[in-house]
């Protein structure tokens, strides 16, 4: 979603959970194998697909006329096929009444699929000054309660602070649009058309359930509502009745619900309360950087054996078996991550958004700045060079992302795949001798 406190684009979700959309995620954020809990359609597109996507969406939003059209055939015949799947005729005409297309919810969607910006950039944003300060007053005000919470559900409040901050700027910015005619827009477009009726299912039965009324459900571009940005299915497995009000309301001006429901998710999603989503590290001299990244794990006493420290100073801690990032190049700011870090991407898949929110929260929890800078050239290479060997390796059948020239975790995992084809050593490494090998 668009961030309220900088106006930049804040990455969304793509796991169909909380966050403000389920779009094809750049390298710049990550990338996106698909998973378990991954809907198909949101995989990763190509950059020719990414094109035509964007290209057809904004065409789309251009007919509004046509689109109006079509649009009363598709909801006239899901509004049955909602009835014969135990939606009663009251909570249809309550919801679906004056459900409306919305040009601009298809080509905004659309124009998310080309957003890519370097994590420098997006730290810059999500952990800013204002949003800290604002986290510590939030920190502040509802003290008793993110207690409450962090006893019941083993989540650091500073965590679910964090969360709540680069979802909706701690509440002040929760999304405006119709729920119900968001996800009608974009199940009719077509290119989710199973996610998004899916979704707008969900949300019927909430409606139906009594937790919320129709107006009240009003959100993000993606149909993400509330505090913490839940999509209608997530509010089903995970929403909280903290407060025992009688329903999980993560839409009022109260944030408990919404906390304690983002907490529950986190819990299922397996956090570990104690233990970092990463720490900031230094690697020696020479370090081969073919054993990073992070798929590859190793026990702290491995790391430390290989020279690895952390760039606070003293002796590397055992948190667990971690792995080792370079989301900016080896010259940038490099983490060894835990399983906590993976609890996040569930909230959000992409690697900044995990690593903005993991930083956010150390800040509110007292921690400092990262201690190394990012580096003008990562990898040593320049913008042109890095948009260029993406493009190459993605023109041999090895996706690389958009070229956008931030080669992160998707990034690197095709450059090992091009190098076990060709027989090569393995290192994912990125340089300006592989880029000329691939001309």
């Amino acid at each position: 979603m668009t961030d309220p406190v900088s106006g930049f684009f804040i990455a969304p979700n793509i796991l169909g959970g909380p966050g403000d959309n389920v779009p094809r995620r750049s390298d710049a954020e990550g990338g996106a194998p698909p998973g378990p809990s991954r809907p198909p359609a949101a995989r990763a597109a190509t950059p020719l697909t990414r094109r035509a996507l964007l290209a057809g969406g904004l065409a789309f939003a251009a007919a509004p006329a046509r689109a109006r059209t079509g649009f009363a055939a598709w909801l006239a015949a899901f509004r049955q096929s909602a009835a014969r799947q135990g939606l009663s005729e009251r909570t249809l005409s309550a919801a679906l009444t004056g459900v409306a297309f919305l040009p601009d919810v298809v080509a905004h969607d659309s124009r998310q699929a080309e957003v890519a910006r370097p994590l420098q950039d997006y730290l810059a944003s999500a952990v800013s000054d204002a949003r800290r300060k604002s986290g510590q007053k939030a920190l502040t005000r509802f003290k008793p309660v993110l207690a409450q919470i962090e006893r019941r559900y083993g989540v650091e409040k500073e965590l679910l602070t964090a969360i709540w901050g680069m979802e909706s700027a701690y509440g002040s910015f929760r999304g405006s649009l119709p729920v119900f005619s968001t996800l009608a827009t974009l199940a009719f477009e077509g290119r989710r058309r199973a996610f998004f009726e899916a979704e707008l299912l969900a949300a019927l039965r909430i409606v139906q359930a009594a937790h919320a009324t129709p107006a009240q459900m009003r959100g993000s571009f993606a149909g993400a509502m509330g505090h913490t940005q839940f999509m209608p299915s997530t509010y089903q497995r995970h929403a909280q009745d903290f407060d025992r009000s009688g329903h999980a309301d993560i839409w009022g001006e109260d944030p408990t619900d919404a906390l304690a429901s983002t907490a529950q998710l986190l819990k299922a999603a397996g956090w570990r309360k104690g233990q970092p989503w990463a720490i900031e590290v230094l690697l020696p001299e020479g370090f081969d950087l073919a054993l990073t990244g992070r798929i590859f794990a190793r026990p702290a006493r491995a790391w430390a054996r290989l020279g690895v420290v952390p760039a606070s100073g003293g002796a590397l801690p055992d948190h667990g078996p971690g792995a080792l990032i370079l989301p900016a190049g080896p010259n940038g700011p490099v983490f060894l991550i835990y399983d906590n870090f993976h609890v996040i991407k569930k909230y959000n898949y992409a690697d900044s958004y995990a690593i903005a929110v993991g930083h956010l929260s150390d800040r509110l929890a007292g921690g400092g700045p990262l201690r190394a800078g990012f580096p003008r050239n990562p990898w040593g290479m320049s913008t042109g060079e890095r948009q260029a060997l993406q493009a190459r390796l993605t023109a041999r059948g090895f996706d690389a992302g958009p070229p956008d020239g931030v080669i992160g975790e998707k990034g690197r995992a095709a450059i090992r795949a091009y190098e076990r084809a060709r027989g090569l050593p393995v290192t994912g490494v990125p340089s300006r001798a592989l880029l000329a090998r691939l001309d």
